[in-house]
């Protein structure tokens, strides 16, 4: 009887979390759903932020702008980034078209010595919609374009592996990742931009390594350790490069 009791009595406590937990997630939804129709880059992410950066910092500035494995990095290790004169800009979920709509005010008007564009893996999802690669190629091509146009050094970042997307279940992936990867580094050293290889880091066969991650496409703490001496010399040999001519003030 005793037991029953207990049984019962947990029950009864873990109802109210489980219902609080759906409840938190439902209006995640609402307000996801609504911003895709009010702010579909959603410009108001870092407006505040941009807003509170201070007008000197000593040393070069480093944007990361991608999605949401650019932002578990600064939400996980954020010392990587407030020490060091590196800002990230990192939004779940985003695409690359919405990147481009949203790169003027999270890079450009930052004035970084570099940016790091880190996008790709929810194109390949299709999660603002079916994106041809030769589209997302063209979004990233846009954002580099620009960032040299301002005198910006650019990094070109791998997506890390994948071999699959949990929220899109059946979906091939590694071997989408494999071939923009490949179409990333050859770009990079057409245009005189730095390419990071984070992927290489990363996997396991062509899928992440288990340890490094906590679902098969976001890395971890121990995962975002990994990646941070990748960035480093990343960081590093595009500052060795001179900055482009500015085209635009």
């Amino acid at each position: 009887m005793k037991t029953i009791l207990l049984s019962l009595s947990l029950a009864a406590v873990a109802a109210p979390t489980i219902a609080k937990t759906d409840d938190v997630k439902a209006s995640a939804a609402r307000q996801a759903e609504e911003r895709l129709h009010t702010d579909w880059a959603w410009l108001g992410r870092y407006t505040e932020a941009n807003a509170e950066l201070p007008a000197g910092m000593a040393g070069p500035r480093v944007v990361f702008i991608g999605d949401s494995i650019t932002q578990g990095w600064f939400d996980m290790a954020p010392t990587f980034f407030t020490d060091n004169n590196r800002i990230g800009r990192g939004i779940g979920g985003q695409t690359t078209p919405q990147m481009v709509l949203r790169f003027r005010q999270d890079v450009i008007d930052l004035k970084p010595a570099v940016v790091q564009i880190m996008a790709g893996t929810n194109d390949i999802a299709g999660n603002t919609g079916p994106m041809t690669p030769d589209q997302s190629k063209a979004n990233i091509m846009t954002m580099a374009e620009l960032a040299r146009a301002h005198g910006i050094r650019v990094i070109l970042a791998s997506i890390p592996p994948a071999a699959n997307f949990p929220w899109r279940p059946g979906l091939e992936t590694a071997d989408k990742i494999v071939a923009m990867n490949s179409w990333l580094k050859e770009y990079a050293a057409q245009t005189g931009a730095t390419y990071a290889d984070y992927w290489t880091a990363l996997h396991d066969g062509k899928g992440f390594r288990a340890s490094l991650t906590y679902d098969g496409v976001h890395p971890n703490k121990a995962g975002y350790a990994v990646m941070g001496p990748v960035a480093e010399a990343a960081i590093r040999a595009s500052l060795a490069k001179p900055a482009p001519k500015a085209l635009a003030q």
